[in-house]
């Protein structure tokens, strides 16, 4: 699965990835950006920002992840936005995010500030530096993925619900509507089992 997962994020398809039994819950749509870049580009990590105005983040606070702190960072709207709700809206901002990752990466300019503002509606998610040898979330797997898919590394991610229960879409109800509608399913499991084969063939 994880071939034909990798394969349908070059060709810009949607992907279901289901992190690890032991994880995550709920969770904002959002975008996570490769960590080199997210440096390059000055984002903060929302939890030390928060910090610096002494709202200190508890140690351990998040529940599926008491040794590291969440990824997340700055919620931001483009600059072109008029509410930053729409989807037109939010398509402009995650590709300029997906853009402005590309260019710091490939030591192109950055403007960053100048592109979008804060507070916005695209929340922005900071994958761990080290990526799965250091954090095994949803952001880090998703960024793991575009690495080995060989695609820019902003992938923009949103958890799947049970419309009945409220409560996130389980597993087997995952793989069912992966079925339906056509879409890959990969598990964090096979992501970790391919990351560290490529790792061993470096």
């Amino acid at each position: 699965m994880i071939d034909e997962a990798l394969a349908a994020l070059r060709d810009g398809k949607f992907i279901l990835l289901y992190d690890f039994d032991d994880r995550e819950g709920e969770s904002l749509i959002c975008t996570a950006v490769h960590p080199v870049a997210a440096i390059r580009l000055g984002l903060p990590f929302a939890s030390d920002a928060l910090r610096a105005i002494a709202v200190a983040e508890r140690e351990g606070d998040i529940p599926y992840d008491r040794k590291n702190h969440s990824s997340f960072s700055l919620w931001v709207n483009h600059r072109d936005t008029f509410t930053g709700i729409t989807d037109r809206d939010r398509a402009l901002t995650v590709n300029a995010i997906a853009e402005q990752v590309k260019q710091a990466l490939n030591g192109g300019g950055l403007s960053f500030h100048e592109v979008f503002r804060t507070p916005g509606h695209m929340a922005l998610l900071r994958a761990a530096e080290g990526l799965l040898d250091r954090r095994k979330g949803q952001t880090e797997l998703s960024i793991a993925m575009a690495e080995m898919a060989g695609i820019t590394p902003a992938i923009t991610i949103c958890e799947m619900l049970d419309d009945e229960s409220g409560n996130a879409l389980s597993k087997a109800d995952a793989k069912l509507y992966a079925m339906k509608h056509g879409l890959e399913f990969v598990e964090g499991p096979e992501v970790m089992e391919r990351w560290e084969a490529e790792k061993r063939s470096q």
